[in-house]
């Protein structure tokens, strides 16, 4: 799960073929990615909000370490300010 807010959106255009390409490869899919968000209690997200489900916690981690993210991991951090969670999810 993550919450970037965005900086340098032209920059960031960059980042996104590469970390979807990225998540595929590891077996993620998206859930919800940048759409509308309604805040009900609490602060409201900084800016996007996007969920991945993986097919488990160390398959996120893999996608997170692998040399394919980390290469597009840089232009995010330029482009933007964000949080990165990993939540383990129920059994199926």
């Amino acid at each position: 799960m993550a919450e970037v807010q965005v900086t340098d959106a032209e920059a960031y255009k960059a980042y996104v073929p590469g970390a979807t390409a990225a998540v595929a490869k590891y077996g993620g899919k998206y859930l919800a990615r940048g759409g509308r968000v309604e805040q009900l209690e609490g602060p409201p997200p900084a800016g996007r909000i996007a969920i991945v489900a993986f097919p488990s916690f160390d398959q996120a981690k893999a996608f997170y370490k692998s040399p394919e993210y980390q290469a597009v991991a840089p232009i995010r951090r330029r482009a933007s300010q964000a949080r990165f969670w990993l939540v383990e999810g129920l059994p199926r």
